[in-house]
C-alpha cells in the first residue's frame, strides 16, 4: 500500500514538472524565430547577435552552480520559483527595449534567472526516481522541452512584431510561476538538506572531477549547436530569402521528432544500450547534420538536415544528466548545476565563434569546422567516457 502511494506521488510530481518544463520551453520557443531579427532591427551585426545570445549563457555559467547549491541547501521548489518570476520580468524588459544596450541588459538578467530552472528541475527528477527510472524521467523532461519547441516557434513565427513574442514569453513564465507555486511540492525532505553542506564543486574544480568527461561533452555539444542557432536564421535569410515563418515551421518539425524520441524511446534506449553509446551516437549524429546543412537547397532538405543535427544534440543532454545523477550520491543539484555551467560556457563561446566565421557566402565553413570538432571530441573522449561506464 505504501509503495503504491509513493509511486502515485512520484507520477504526480513528474506530471507537474513535465507541464512546468513545457510552459518554460514554450516561452523560450516563442522568441526563437525573432531574437536575431529583433536585434538586427536595432542595428546589431552578426557578431553582435552572437554576443547577445552568448551573454544569456554567460550569466547561466556564473549562476547555475550557485542556484544548484541553493536548491541543495534550501530545496528545489524555492529555486524554481525564484527563477520563474525573475525570468518573467527580464523577458518583459527585453520586449520593451528600444536600444541595443538594453537588449544586452535584459538578456543577461534572463540568463541569470533561467539558470535556476533547468538544472533544478533535473535535480528534482533525480530526487524522485530510482536509477532504473532515471533515464525515463530525464527523457520525459526532454520531451517536454521538445513539445515546447513544437508549439513555441510555430506560434512565434506567425507573430508580426519582433518584440511581441518577448511579452508573450514573459507572461508564460509568470503563469508557470503561479502554476508551480500552487501545485509543485518540495522533493527534498528537511532531514536530507544538511547533507548537501559537505558538497563543494565549482566549474573550475570540476576539471579534476571524476565526471569531467561528461562535463566536457556538455560543453562541446552546446558550443556547436548554439553556434548553429546563431547563424542559421541569417543563412536562410541571405541564401533562400526565408524568415521567421519558415524558421518556425522547421523548428516545429524538429521538435516533433525530438519529443517522440525523448518521450517515447529514450528511457528504453538508455536501459538497452547505456548512456555511453547514446552520447557517442548523439555527437556523431550532430556532426552528420552539420556536414549536410550547407548542401540544403529547399525547405524540405533544410528541415531534414537540421533535424538530424537537432536529434543528435538532444540525445546528449538528458542522457548526460541521467548518467551524472546516477554517479552522484550527494549534492545532485550542485553537480547538475556544474554540468549546466559547462553547457552555458559552450553557449557563451559558440555564438561569437560561429558569428565571426559566418558571411552570406561562407555558411559551410562554420558548419564543417563544427562537425570536425565534434568528431575529434568523440575520439578523444571515447575511452574516458567508457571508463565511467565501467
Amino acid at each position: 500500500m505504501h509503495d503504491t502511494v509513493v509511486q502515485r506521488m512520484k507520477k504526480s510530481a513528474l506530471t507537474i514538472l513535465f507541464l512546468t518544463m513545457f510552459l518554460v520551453m514554450l516561452g523560450f520557443g516563442v522568441i526563437l524565430p525573432h531574437l536575431a531579427y529583433y536585434a538586427e532591427e536595432l542595428g546589431a551585426s552578426a557578431a553582435q547577435i552572437g554576443f547577445l545570445i552568448g551573454i544569456y549563457s554567460a550569466m547561466q555559467l556564473i549562476f547555475a552552480p550557485m542556484w544548484g547549491h541553493i536548491s541543495d541547501r534550501y530545496g528545489r521548489r524555492p529555486a524554481i520559483l525564484m527563477g520563474l518570476i525573475g525570468n518573467s520580468g527580464a523577458l518583459a524588459l527585453f520586449g520593451a527595449a528600444k536600444t541595443l544596450p538594453w537588449l544586452f541588459v535584459a538578456r543577461g538578467l534572463s540568463g541569470a534567472c533561467a539558470a535556476a530552472i533547468l538544472p533544478t528541475v533535473m535535480a528534482y527528477v533525480a530526487d524522485v526516481t530510482t536509477e532504473a527510472e532515471r533515464g525515463k524521467g530525464m527523457g520525459l523532461m526532454g520531451a517536454a522541452m521538445g513539445l515546447g519547441f513544437i508549439f513555441g516557434p510555430g506560434i512565434g513565427g506567425f507573430m508580426g512584431s519582433h518584440s511581441l513574442p518577448f511579452f508573450v514569453s514573459g507572461g508564460l513564465s509568470l503563469v508557470t510561476f503561479c502554476f508551480a507555486l500552487l501545485l509543485l511540492p518540495e522533493s527534498l525532505k528537511p532531514a536530507a538538506l544538511p547533507n548537501t553542506e559537505r558538497v563543494t564543486i565549482s566549474p573550475w574544480s570540476a576539471m579534476n572531477h571524476p565526471l569531467t568527461p561528461l562535463f566536457l561533452v556538455a560543453f562541446f555539444s552546446a558550443f556547436i549547436f548554439s553556434g548553429l542557432e546563431t547563424i542559421f536564421p541569417l543563412f536562410i535569410k541571405d541564401r533562400l530569402n526565408y524568415g521567421a515563418k519558415e524558421l518556425g515551421v522547421m523548428f516545429v518539425i524538429m521538435g516533433v521528432l525530438v519529443a517522440l524520441l525523448q518521450g517515447g524511446a529514450l528511457g528504453r534506449l538508455i536501459n538497452i544500450f547505456g548512456e555511453f553509446k547514446l552520447i557517442i551516437a548523439g555527437l556523431l549524429f550532430n556532426a552528420v547534420g552539420m556536414v549536410l546543412l550547407p548542401w540544403s537547397k529547399t525547405l524540405v532538405t533544410l528541415t531534414l538536415y537540421l533535424s538530424i543535427a537537432g536529434i543528435g544534440n538532444q540525445l546528449i543532454r538528458p542522457t548526460n544528466t541521467s548518467w551524472i545523477s546516477k554517479q552522484t550520491k550527494f549534492g545532485q543539484g550542485a553537480t547538475i548545476g556544474v554540468m549546466d555551467a559547462f553547457l552555458s560556457l559552450g553557449r557563451v563561446l559558440g555564438p561569437p565563434f560561429a558569428g565571426k566565421l559566418y558571411t552570406s557566402q561562407t555558411f559551410q565553413i562554420p558548419c564543417w569546422i563544427s562537425a570536425g570538432i565534434l568528431v575529434v571530441v568523440s575520439v578523444f573522449l571515447f575511452y574516458p567516457l567508457r571508463r565511467i561506464g565501467r
